[in-house]
């Protein structure tokens, strides 16, 4: 069930774009997209750009600092959040259309070499004042979010876990102030191997560049009663080029689906194969 309403809702949104011309336009469409989608969304735009002879310029972005710069006028074609939330809230505000869930992400622990944690022990190490929690911010970035929601949750596992999460959270990522790595330099391997954190935080699918530049950090799984999952809705923004239709349609593609499950996320639209 859950399936096949992903569907249709996939379809809806294609079909209220499908009167839309099909020539091509000249201009680079405009997608702005959030970070933990940059390896994904540069390959697919890649293979799409490729195939239709359409240039696609892409900003990449904690969600919630894209979708205020939406409020704000800027203009853009398509919206790639790591939530439902934002692109909801510009769809009921008439800026953008109908919104779709087009992958899914999870919250992982990476882990600094040395530092001995499990699943089991991820809370009791989280809560730990002698070690350092790393995590992105709330309202800003949706990985901020997930996260106060876990912690929400590991109140049931440990009363009194929440507010003790919250108070020594360290915001490392996502804020106007947040540190910046040099270029070409995985994030949380960089505040790791900084001692800026000793845990962070994060989706999942960044795991494997963070351990292929970490040796000896760890990705941790949450256990199951902490675990969180995130779901990444993609709408096309009023005023979009006719052509914002056609790369929406190559995201939910099975060719888009295929990179994304590549990259690390649970693409709901690829085909299982079956007939």
């Amino acid at each position: 069930m859950v399936r096949a309403s992903i569907i249709v809702g996939a379809l809806s949104f294609a079909g209220g774009f499908m009167s839309a011309p099909a020539f091509a336009d000249p201009a680079a469409l405009h997608l702005l997209a959030a970070g933990s989608l940059q390896v994904a969304l540069s390959e697919i735009t890649g293979q799409f750009s490729s195939a239709e002879k359409i240039p696609v310029e892409i900003a990449f972005g904690p969600s919630g600092v894209l979708r205020g710069r939406i409020e704000k006028g800027e203009k853009a074609d398509l919206f790639a959040s790591a939530d439902m939330g934002n692109p909801l809230a510009l769809s009921h505000a008439g800026l953008a259309g109908p919104v779709v869930l087009f992958a899914r992400n999870r919250l992982c622990a990476f882990v600094r070499p040395g530092l001995d944690v499990n699943s089991a022990t991820l809370l009791q190490a989280m809560l730990d004042p002698n070690l350092k929690l790393g995590t992105s911010t709330p309202k800003a970035d949706p990985a901020g979010d997930y996260t106060w929601a876990m912690f929400a949750k590991a109140d049931a596992v440990h009363p009194g876990s929440r507010s003790a999460l919250e108070a020594k959270a360290l915001r490392l990522m996502g804020g106007p102030d947040s540190p910046r790595p040099p270029q070409g330099t995985n994030l949380f391997a960089w505040l790791l191997g900084e001692k800026r954190a000793d845990i962070f935080i994060a989706y999942c699918s960044a795991g494997p560049d963070f351990l292929a530049r970490m040796p000896g950090g760890k990705l941790v799984p949450l256990p199951a009663g902490l675990a969180t999952g995130a779901d990444y809705g993609l709408t096309v923004l009023a005023g979009a080029s006719p052509n914002a239709a056609r790369l929406a349609l190559y995201i939910l593609s099975q060719a888009g689906q295929e990179v994304l499950a590549k990259s690390g996320f649970d693409a709901p639209l690829l085909a299982s194969g079956q007939p």
